[in-house]
C-alpha cells in the first residue's frame, strides 16, 4: 500500500477530522515499567520514552512526531510462532483510542511510517510484522504455523497485547478501538470483521485482496498466456490507446463528460473496435493483442464453485504491464503457488492451469488468507461498523471483487437496508490502488467512521477530491454502493456540489 509522509500538522488534521484533545493522564505505571507486565506468550522487548522529534529509522526521520512511550514485543500464540509488534503511546494528550494499521503484500515489518500519523492526532496506535521479516511467502514453506499467524492471528494478537498495554498505562479507559488498512491491509480488516467481531468497533478496509487465492489465480492466467505469447502483449503506447478508447466510450454514462468513467462496471465497450484493418497503423491492434484486453477484462468461473473470479474493469488499463496485472499482482501470485499451494520453491507460472489451480489454491488456502465470509452477523450485532472503499481503476486488486462481496453480504442478509447501518462500500472513480489516478483519490474515511460509531451519523456521502501540484482540482462525492455520484445538470463538474447520490 502506498504511503505518504504529511509533515504539516494541517494536512494531518484534515485526512484524519480530529476531534478535540483530551488531557488524558499518564498512570503511575511508567513506560519502562511496562516491560515487567507478565502477559501470556508476551515478551516485551523494548520499553523507552522517545522525546519529541527523536524518532529515526533506516526509512526516514519523523521530526514531527509528538513524546511517546514506545513498546516493543514479541507474541508466540503457537510453538512456530514468532510476531513482533510495536505500540506507541503517546504520553500526553491521549485521544482515549486505539487504532491498529495494516500491512501490505506478503511484507513483514512494523509499519512505522504508517504509525506516525495517528500518533501526532492523539491515538494509540500499533502495528505488526504479521510473524515474518521480508516480503516474499517464503516464511510459509513448511511452516503452517506461520500462515495463520499471516493469515488472521497476527492481528488479532496484536489488538489483545495492545488494548492490555494501554489498559496498564493509562489511569482512563480505552474508548473507542480501530482499525485501518488498504490492499493486504484491507484483507486484514475484512478478516477481523469476519472471525474476531469483537475486535474493534470500527475498521476501514481498502482495496481489500479479499479473494486473495482468487487474485492469484487472475493475474498469473493472464502472465502465463502473454509470456509464451509475445505478440499479444500490450505496450505502453498500446495500453494508453485502449484506455482513451475505454474512457471515450463510456465517460457519458455517469451523465457528465469528465474523463472518468463513473459506472465501468456497467461500460459496454469492445476493444474490437481498434482490430487494424488492411490499412493498419500504429493506432490500432492485432487481434491477438484486442484478445488479450478481452481477458483481462473477463471474469471466468471457479470450475468448482461457480463463482466469478474477476477481472479489470475499462478504465485500469493506464496500470496494467507488458504482462498484464501489475508487477506486484503477478510476484504475489506467483508466491501464493510456489510456497503456499505447492510448497515447491522452484515452481514457476509456465505450469500454471487455471482450470484446476484455481481450485487447488482454495482448498490449500482453507480460508486462512481468503476473507469472503458474507455472515458478518456477530460484527452487526456488537455494533460494529464497516466501511470499504475500492477505486474502479485498480489495476492491481479487481474493484469487482469488492462489489462481488458485498453482494454477498447483501445476498446473505436478505437485502441492502438490512446491512446499511452497519456496512458501506465506497467505490471511487478514476482512483487507482488504494491512491493515485485522474480521479477524487484523497479522502478521510476514518473520520467518517468514527462519526458513525461515535455520534451515530452515518456517510451518506464522502467528499474526495484531487490534487494537481497540491491544489485541489477537483472534488466528488463519493457514494454508497450501488449509488452513483450523478450530475445534477449544473455547476461545474469539478465541484462535488454538483453531484447526487442516486441509483443507477
Amino acid at each position: 500500500m502506498p504511503c505518504q509522509k504529511i509533515a504539516r500538522w494541517s494536512a494531518a488534521a484534515m485526512l484524519f477530522g480530529f476531534a478535540p484533545l483530551l488531557a488524558a493522564q499518564q498512570s503511575p505505571q511508567t513506560c519502562q515499567d511496562l516491560i515487567a507486565l507478565d502477559l501470556p506468550n508476551v515478551k516485551i522487548t523494548l520499553t523507552e520514552v522517545v522525546g519529541a522529534g527523536e524518532f529515526s529509522e533506516a526509512r526516514g526521520n519523523f521530526t514531527d512526531l509528538p513524546e511517546f512511550c514506545r513498546v516493543a514485543a514479541t507474541l508466540t500464540p503457537s510453538s512456530d510462532s514468532d510476531i513482533k509488534m510495536e505500540l506507541w503511546l503517546p504520553t500526553r494528550d491521549w485521544n482515549g483510542k486505539y487504532l491498529a494499521v495494516g500491512n501490505a503484500a506478503f511484507t513483514g515489518n512494523v509499519r512505522h511510517a504508517a504509525l506516525a500519523l495517528p500518533l501526532s492526532g492523539g491515538y494509540a496506535t500499533g502495528s505488526t510484522d504479521t510473524g515474518h521479516l521480508g516480503n516474499t511467502a517464503s516464511f510459509g514453506l513448511g511452516h503452517p504455523e506461520k500462515v495463520i499467524d499471516f493469515g488472521w492471528r497476527s492481528v488479532h494478537e496484536l489488538n489483545v497485547t495492545s488494548k492490555q498495554l494501554i489498559d496498564a498505562y493509562y489511569n482512563e479507559g480505552l474508548r473507542y478501538s480501530y482499525f485501518t488498512g488498504c490492499s493486504a491491509g484491507g484483507r486484514q480488516a475484512m478478516k477481523e470483521a469476519q472471525r474476531f467481531p469483537d475486535d474493534f468497533d470500527g475498521i476501514v478496509a481498502g482495496a481489500p485482496g479479499a479473494d486473495w487465492t482468487g487474485r492469484a489465480a487472475a493475474s498469473l492466467r493472464i502472465a502465463t498466456y502473454l509470456q509464451t505469447n509475445e505478440s499479444a502483449q500490450l505496450s505502453a503506447a498500446d495500453r494508453e490507446l485502449v484506455y482513451s478508447a475505454a474512457v471515450a466510450s463510456c465517460d457519458a454514462d455517469d451523465g457528465v463528460v469528465d474523463g472518468l468513467i463513473g459506472k465501468p462496471a456497467q461500460c459496454d465497450f469492445d476493444p474490437s473496435v481498434l482490430q487494424c484493418g488492411s490499412g493498419s497503423s500504429a493506432s490500432c491492434l492485432t487481434s491477438e493483442q484486442v484478445n488479450t484486453v478481452k481477458m483481462i477484462y473477463s471474469s471466468p468461473a471457479n470450475p468448482a464453485t461457480g463463482r466469478a473470479i474477476t477481472g479489470l474493469l475499462p478504465g485500469s488499463e493506464m496500470g496494467w504491464t507488458d504482462l498484464g496485472w501489475t508487477n506486484s499482482a503477478r510476484a504475489t501470485g506467483l508466491d501464493q503457488y510456489r510456497y503456499l499451494v505447492y510448497g515447491d520453491e522452484d515452481w514457476t507460472i509456465d505450469r500454471f492451469n487455471f482450470s484446476s489451480d484455481i481450485s487447488r489454491a482454495e482448498q490449500a488456502d482453507s480460508d486462512t488468507l481468503n476473507a469472503l465470509d458474507p455472515d458478518l452477523s456477530e460484527f452487526f450485532d456488537n455494533g460494529g461498523k464497516l466501511i470499504s472503499y475500492h477505486g474502479w481503476s485498480d489495476p492491481q486488486i479487481s474493484p469487482a471483487n469488492a462489489t462481488q462481496y458485498y453482494q454477498s453480504v447483501v445476498d446473505t442478509f436478505g437485502s441492502r437496508d438490512v446491512i446499511h447501518d452497519s456496512y458501506r462500500l465506497f467505490m471511487v472513480p478514476g482512483m487507482g490502488h488504494c491512491a493515485g489516478g485522474p480521479g477524487p483519490n484523497s479522502f478521510d474515511s476514518l473520520s467518517a467512521l468514527e462519526n458513525w460509531v461515535e455520534r451515530g451519523q452515518a456517510p451518506d456521502s464522502i467528499i474526495a477530491v484531487h490534487r494537481n501540484n497540491g491544489e485541489v482540482d477537483r472534488s466528488r462525492p463519493l457514494c454508497p454502493y450501488p449509488e452513483v455520484a450523478s450530475y445534477t445538470g449544473s455547476g461545474s463538474s469539478d465541484e462535488a456540489a454538483s453531484f447526487e447520490c442516486r441509483d443507477p
